[in-house]
């Protein structure tokens, strides 16, 4: 599923595990793999969408942003 997937950017990412502690490691992995959007992009692109399903869906995450940066804007 990996290899048949194209990423616009690619991400460097970096995981030190001390002391032997795999666990932290690894959550650690997942943090940065989260906050990179690894995740969601995987979700999205392991099926096919529909031109006009995707254009819905980019035009609901542009007005959740919108709404999001005038919540935090309006607070300061």
């Amino acid at each position: 599923m990996l290899n048949r997937l194209t990423f616009w950017r690619k991400a460097n990412i970096k995981i030190e595990v001390k002391n032997d502690n795999l666990e932290q490691a690894l959550r650690a992995l997942k943090k940065k793999l989260q906050r990179e959007g690894v995740f969601r992009l995987l979700k999205i692109k392991s099926h096919f969408e529909k031109p006009s399903e995707r254009k819905k869906r980019e035009k609901d995450e542009n007005t959740r942003r919108v709404k999001k940066f005038k919540k935090l804007k309006a607070r300061y």
